[in-house]
């Protein structure tokens, strides 16, 4: 009878694939908010900006579920954004009682440095890959996301911000 993939002592001995795969994550989010420190920027921010560079003009209700986030919580990045004059909120033209939420021209250029930072972070973090390696690696990845029922493009933290108890 043969073992499992991964069931053997050598493959076990740096914790396995889930573990690797939480210690690499933990690493790489740790790496990112530094990152991003220098741009006066926090990692929810960052994705809150990127989105809104993918959607422009999302009301804050579309934009927390986009993100699976508690609305409260967006509120307060969004006030965050909006005080550091990153992002506008306009009444939306097809429902008064919302807003729709749009960058700058400094979020937009903010946006490009963050763009900058994140390609660096992304070499930095796969720097020991050659591009074959890192295009199957990214191959797998996007496989075990779908499997596991990840929203692509959207990191799962955002799904416990601000969630009561």
């Amino acid at each position: 009878m043969t073992s499992p993939p991964g069931d053997n002592q050598d493959d076990r001995r740096d914790g396995g694939v889930a573990f690797l795969l939480a210690q690499l994550g933990a690493h790489a989010a740790a790496a990112f908010a530094e990152r991003v420190r220098p741009l006066g920027l926090t990692p929810p921010q960052a994705g809150v900006l990127r989105r809104l560079g993918e959607v422009p003009g999302q009301s804050q209700r579309g934009l927390a579920d986009a993100l699976g986030m508690h609305a409260p919580r967006l509120v307060a990045l969004i006030d965050e954004l909006e005080d550091r004059g990153l992002v506008v909120r306009d009444r939306d033209i097809d429902d008064r009682r919302n807003y729709a939420i749009s960058l700058t021209d400094e979020g937009r250029g903010t946006l490009a440095e963050l763009a900058r930072v994140a390609r660096e972070h992304e070499l930095a973090i796969v720097a020991a890959l050659d591009d074959d390696d890192r295009s199957q690696l990214l191959v797998l990845l996007r496989r075990l996301a779908e499997e596991q029922g990840l929203t692509p493009g959207v990191h799962p933290g955002f799904r416990r911000m601000g969630r009561p108890g």
